[in-house]
């Protein structure tokens, strides 16, 4: 069976499924290559307003492929990452639905995305310590982001592993999901509904708002950075729309 990145666009949602069943869906250089492409056509399909990026079961992701990982060199690397730093650069808004393992890059690929949702079977492993190998991929940043110093300090230095209950009480995942990987991807596709009926161009400018304010130490600064784009959607017809559908179900009640 060939490994592959499987891409599906429907009901504004692009679902991209690493599957490469006999390495636990390991990232090699070709499949992050092609899970970098298939990020970078999601972006470009203005039907699409969210991705969901989820491994074929029973795992998540089990890392970079260790013989492109032992044979690489600067450039090397930053083709292993390509793919998950495609996910973190994403314009669209990202979920990570993660039913199984998520190991090394695995876990990068997870934290990359601005939210996670987790399967019972989930585990979030950095495996990194074990390897005797340096974390990469921008993977202190992304946990210290997400998890603070002293979780953060757990997975790096002392290699402590998340299972799935552990991760939503770190707050690294959102939310446990009752149920096979059908059920993990519907409960993303149904966090994805909101963004979906939105209109397109105010999700991604709230999502570049969102990762702006995000550098910002004063509530002031946030207020200048949010009026332009907010002022930009009070003009829209979208808006206008919306406004009078909505005066028109409050004055029928």
């Amino acid at each position: 069976m060939t490994d592959r990145i499987h891409s599906e666009h429907d009901h504004g949602v692009a679902l991209l499924t690493v599957d490469a069943p006999n390495s636990r869906n390991a990232l090699t250089l070709d499949l992050s290559a092609e899970l970098a492409a298939a990020v970078e056509r999601a972006e470009a399909d203005e039907s699409v307003h969210a991705v969901i990026v989820t491994g074929a079961p029973p795992a998540f992701c089990a890392g970079a492929d260790l013989t492109a990982l032992g044979e690489a060199d600067s450039a090397g690397l930053r083709s292993v990452y390509a793919g998950f730093l495609a996910v973190a650069r994403c314009t669209l808004p990202t979920i990570a639905a993660v039913g199984g393992a998520a190991v090394g890059a695995g876990l990068n690929l997870a934290l990359a995305a601005d939210v996670r949702i987790v399967g019972a079977r989930a585990k979030f492993i950095p495996r990194f310590l074990e390897l005797g190998l340096h974390p990469g991929g921008g993977m202190t940043w992304m946990a210290h982001r997400l998890l603070g110093p002293q979780q953060t300090a757990a997975m790096t230095l002392f290699g402590e592993s998340l299972d799935a209950t552990a991760a939503v009480r770190a707050g690294l995942a959102l939310r446990l999901v009752d149920g096979d990987h059908d059920a993990l991807v519907q409960a993303a596709r149904d966090l994805a509904a909101p963004t979906v009926a939105a209109p397109r161009e105010v999700v991604l400018s709230t999502k570049r708002t969102l990762r702006h304010t995000s550098g910002l130490t004063e509530h002031a600064a946030a207020v200048d950075a949010e009026i332009a784009p907010q002022l930009e959607s009070l003009t829209a017809p979208a808006f206008a729309e919306r406004l009078a559908a909505m005066k028109a179900r409050i004055s029928g009640r």
